[in-house]
């Protein structure tokens, strides 16, 4: 292979990484904004969650999502600030690393991490920006109602889109 080969090459691997990561970040903004009522607060169950499989197959995915849940939550109707753009993003991420990390040994276990991070995260810190007196019973709660959404979400979308990706192929179109 030649050096232009190699160069030609490793552009459209770069294109095919932005692209798709830009139709990744687009589709969960959409479906976060789209769907709000479920999306924020407390009690939330995002659709767009279901995408947290992607990292399981492939790493390249995780920074569409972290755009994705960055931009969600710039746009959230209830404007949180910075805690929430910032602690949201970073649950996705490390959500999406140890998914990565689990999935190449256990593809259906890769659900834990989004499930666990956005629940000790999310959940750890929303009472304190949605309510002006918050106990442990609060903080606790929201913790298992951000847990359970996402696990809601996982288990009824994205364990069946796993099946899906492996019995069709798709997770080799990844990039």
């Amino acid at each position: 292979m030649t050096n232009l080969e190699t160069k030609q090459t490793k552009n459209r691997k770069l294109i095919r990484f932005i692209v798709f990561n830009g139709i990744i970040a687009a589709i969960y903004i959409v479906l976060t904004y789209f769907l709000a009522p479920i999306s924020y607060g407390p009690i939330q169950a995002r659709v767009s969650e279901t995408m947290t499989i992607f990292p399981i197959f492939s790493a390249n995915m995780i920074p569409g999502l972290a755009v994705g849940c960055l931009v969600s939550n710039l746009l959230n109707p209830e404007n949180l600030g910075p805690v929430d753009i910032i602690g949201g993003t970073l649950a996705t991420v490390l959500a999406g690393v140890v998914s990565s990390i689990i999935g190449k040994k256990n593809k259906w276990l890769g659900i834990i991490p989004p499930v666990l991070f956005n629940g000790l995260i999310v959940g750890g810190y929303l009472p304190f920006l949605l309510f002006d007196t918050v106990t442990w019973k609060e903080v606790v709660f929201t913790m298992l109602t951000v847990a359970g959404g996402e696990a809601a979400v996982l288990v009824v979308l994205g364990l069946p889109l796993i099946a899906v990706m492996e019995k069709t192929g798709l997770k080799s179109k990844l990039p």
